[in-house]
């Protein structure tokens, strides 16, 4: 599951920065508004399918409504899916030592 969202993460955090750093100039600089269409679409989706695995997997891990917050502000975040998926590695880590 861990992995699941850690993949999600760092893909709903890539479609942020395209949709930011390509599209958006795209749209602005070069009056080509279907960029941001498509980008904005993805994102979206990819946005909602974060958002879901964030509530699983802090009901699994029992995390606070504060760390669902702060997996939820890193996804709005531009780079933070690259905070978010170095504390998922270290959770996955910590998981895998403790089942031996």
């Amino acid at each position: 599951m861990i992995n699941r969202f850690r993949i999600i993460s760092m893909v709903e955090g890539i479609s942020l920065l395209l949709l930011l750093f390509v599209a958006m100039p795209l749209k602005y600089g070069l009056d080509y508004p279907l960029a941001v269409t498509v980008m904005g679409w993805a994102h979206g989706l990819l946005f909602l399918a974060y958002v879901y695995l964030a509530m699983t997997v802090a009901e699994a891990f029992r995390w606070s409504q504060a760390q669902l917050f702060g997996a939820v502000l890193l996804g709005m975040l531009p780079f933070g899916c690259f905070l978010m998926e170095r504390r998922l590695r270290r959770m996955a880590l910590q998981a895998v030592s403790r089942t031996g």
